[in-house]
């Protein structure tokens, strides 16, 4: 699948991003003190911090990527209103729960948008998908999503999915194709969220000039199942 971020160099971290409308430093010391309140009970202490440089630079602060628990958390401001959000699970950022949970408590919209291209053969390589939810700051009839679409390889066959009120700008006959796979797009992600103001798969949308992205680092104990990974261990895995 071209067009990804980074020619997918960074997948899994980046094959799902969470993306908040507000602030790159309020975002980062929101979720710090939520985190702190959650963690500090098992000796754990929660710190933001500012990372300057390119993306892949910052991008490199969350390394060693971590299994068990997710101990670096980076929040990364774009030329628009969104922050994006990744964390250093070796397995891939775990966008929803966060975002989800942010939206809701901070009164903004939130989102997760995944792609992964399908490179599953026998028991190597990954499920396909392709998806987006955003999230709003009030209860709906789920939780707090206000819009989901997804196409993914469920391990047996390819599924699409959708639940909330449609976007304006949403092509709804295309949920109607014949095949799958051709019912929600990687073009048509693009393109949908062209329409909400993001551009995520194209570099230069991250870290305007003189802005520095903030990692949020959590240090002290570890779960007994804590494991850490390079990220070519994890690519090789997946």
């Amino acid at each position: 699948m071209k067009g990804l971020l980074l020619e997918d160099r960074w997948a899994p971290v980046t094959s799902n991003m969470g993306f908040l409308e507000m602030d790159a430093e309020r975002a980062a010391r929101a979720f710090s003190s939520w985190q702190q309140g959650l963690l500090a009970p098992q000796g754990v202490t929660v710190e933001a911090s500012p990372v300057m440089g390119p993306l892949e630079h910052v991008l490199s602060s969350l390394l060693p990527l971590t299994g068990g628990e997710r101990r670096r958390h980076l929040f990364i401001p774009t030329r628009s209103p969104w922050t994006a959000y990744v964390d250093n699970g070796w397995q891939g950022t775990d966008a929803a729960n966060a975002m989800a949970y942010m939206a809701r408590t901070l009164g903004c919209r939130g989102m997760r948008v995944g792609v992964v291209t399908h490179t599953l053969r026998e028991d190597r390589g990954r499920y396909g998908l392709v998806v987006l939810e955003v999230y709003g700051p009030r209860q709906t009839d789920w939780l707090n999503y206000l819009r989901t679409l997804h196409v993914a390889h469920d391990g047996g066959r390819w599924v699409f999915g959708q639940s909330g009120e449609p976007f304006p700008f949403e092509r709804l006959e295309q949920y109607q194709a014949r095949r799958v796979r051709d019912r929600f797009t990687f073009d048509m992600l693009e393109e949908y969220l062209h329409h909400l103001g993001l551009s995520p798969f194209e570099e230069d949308f991250y870290l305007p000039q003189g802005s520095s992205a903030w990692r949020v680092e959590m240090t002290g104990a570890v779960v007994p199942s804590y494991r850490e990974y390079t990220l070519a261990q994890a690519r090789e895995r997946f």
